[in-house]
């Protein structure tokens, strides 16, 4: 690799300078023939990881980029890798996660002649789920293309960025592009924020609806501040991809159900809710109710003027999350109200000769370490995880908010690659044989990360969704015969077996004990399958 001086060099040595200068420097992808050039020289400080799938690659990327906080650089094979990778791209995108996401393409002089393996349009192809997508008309543009790329992924709301690059433009010449800072914090105007403020003294019962925005932009200590001052009541989101309050605290009532009639009655105590960071109104079952019953009068805070104008209620101010509870914490007054009553604990799961999801989770309450990052992608159990096992760490949970599945099992990948500490991964058998082959990519980079699978032997969440709807039985919900332990220790993983309540403490507790030097673990257990309905939160 050239060292440059002032200028000159190609575009694969200002790629490079660039990629250090964002501190871009661990590379995922799969390569191909066309990203070929730019492997050239590849430098000793870079590290690459391979995905054996590309949508894998791009999963691992975002769990790195939620652990670091920073964006992540993803190196995807021209129009079929751009295919491969797109739900997982869509996830980034809804679950504002930032990715610089670079595709090849075949040589210029080819694409006229429509070449094995070129990309029409490639622009498009990623749209809608990008908040940037180019080709260069010229080589020498690709640097500043990809700075600009950066800087709009890093700029809230958060999100992937796509740039295609022709093959054999890495070779051409190209200036370096100097290093830039933006930062992207904006706040509501003065005078909503007072009207907000006034809004929340007068109020009888206010409540919080915690979205994801709370941990993109760190602003947990905030809202936790505004809580406690006005003592107000703390939903999350539904569907919500990442933690964002401290799930012991007082003040904490659950997370809210994707049904509206559902939703609207959770929230229908409260006089006046304030949804930070959060679309609030996610939706997965239609059954045709108004949002919020009359007398909920909603104030919604989130940087994105998109989601701010499709809401169907309520007063949305478009400002940054951090710096807008900063405001409103300076003009709070204390207010002669009680505080919200605690949500009650759920009954310990009851005694059954198989594995129940329940059990599962009372035991990871118990010996699941503080500081652990909890990753999970079970959505026939996920209600039951919520119920079961609170996350009080910022940070400490992350899933799909979006629903492409495939996600869990490569996000906890790169998440523990982020910071070498282990995580816990909870998966569905169904989920988990979307990108089961990053396991490998697990084992090859020893990350420290526990998987347990819970295997109840199909699609368990639409079936669910089907008996709700009177569609049952449901074909091709069922799956049977894999063999877990195996193939994660084929790829490299150690891994065991358990199907007995009486071994599971002890197989629990040897997983979650891991070394974080000690590589990739996976439990399999074989659980009961149950008839529990979605949707249907305990504690109401």
């Amino acid at each position: 690799m050239s060292h440059m001086k002032g200028g000159g060099g190609t575009v694969l040595d200002a790629v490079v300078r660039l990629l250090r200068d964002t501190g871009m420097t661990t590379v995922f992808g799969n390569p191909g023939s066309t990203e070929l050039r730019m492997f050239r020289d590849w430098p000793e400080d870079f590290t690459y990881v391979l995905g054996l799938q590309e949508s894998t690659a791009v999963a691992m990327a975002a769990g790195h980029a939620l652990g670091t906080r920073r964006a992540a650089f993803v190196s995807l094979h021209s129009a079929g890798g751009v295919g491969h990778a797109l739900g997982a791209v869509f996830n980034a995108y809804r679950d504002r996660v930032p990715l610089v996401i670079v595709a090849g393409q075949q040589a210029r002089s080819l694409l006229q002649l429509r070449p094995f393996l070129g990309a029409d349009e490639p622009a498009l192809f990623p749209r809608p789920y990008v908040k940037f997508s180019r080709q260069p008309e010229r080589a020498a543009d690709i640097p500043a293309v990809l700075a600009e790329a950066h800087r709009i992924a890093m700029t809230h709301p958060r999100g992937p960025v796509f740039v295609s690059v022709p093959e054999d433009d890495w070779d051409q010449p190209a200036d370096p592009v100097p290093p830039r800072t933006v930062h992207a914090a904006f706040t509501a105007d003065p005078d909503a924020l007072t009207a907000l403020a006034a809004r929340l003294n007068s109020c009888a019962r206010p409540a919080l609806v915690v979205g994801p925005g709370v941990d993109d932009e760190q602003a947990l200590p905030e809202a936790l501040a505004l809580a406690e001052r006005i003592r107000a009541a703390v939903w999350i989101s539904p569907l919500s991809g990442r933690s964002g309050f401290p799930e012991s605290h007082p003040h904490f009532q659950g997370f809210l159900p994707p049904v509206a009639g559902q939703l609207a009655a959770r929230l229908a105590p409260y006089d006046v809710v304030v949804a930070l960071g959060a679309p609030l109104f996610t939706y997965h079952v239609a059954d045709d109710s108004p949002p919020l019953h009359e007398g909920t009068e909603l104030f919604h805070l989130d940087c994105d003027p998109a989601q701010a104008a499709w809401l169907p209620t309520g007063t949305s101010l478009v400002t940054t999350i951090k710096p807008a509870l900063t405001h409103l914490l300076a003009l709070r007054k204390e207010p002669d109200r009680d505080p919200p009553p605690p949500r009650p604990a759920p009954e310990p799961a009851p005694p059954s000769p198989h594995i129940t999801p329940e059990l599962f989770f009372d035991l990871l309450r118990t010996r699941l370490p503080r500081d652990r990052v909890l990753v999970e992608e079970a959505p026939s159990h996920r209600d039951a995880l919520h119920a079961r096992v609170p996350v009080d760490m910022p940070g400490g949970f992350l899933t799909t908010g979006s629903g492409a599945l495939g996600w869990g099992l490569p996000l906890a990948v790169g998440r523990a690659l982020a910071d070498r500490r282990r995580v816990v991964c909870v998966l569905g058998d169904g989920s988990a044989l979307y990108s089961v082959q990053a396991l490998w990519t697990a084992a090859r980079h020893g990350a420290p990360v526990t998987y347990v699978v819970l295997d109840n032997g199909g699609y368990a969440a639409v079936q669910a969704l089907g008996r709700r709807i009177g569609i049952a039985p449901v074909p091709g919900t069922d799956i049977g015969g894999v063999d877990f332990t195996a193939l994660a220790q084929s790829f490299g993983c150690q891994a065991s077996y358990a199907e007995r309540p009486e071994d599971l403490p002890a197989a629990l507790a040897r997983v979650l004990s891991a070394d974080d030097d000690s590589g990739p673990h996976l439990l399999h257990l074989r659980v009961a399958a149950t008839e529990g309905a979605l949707y249907d939160p305990w504690a109401r």
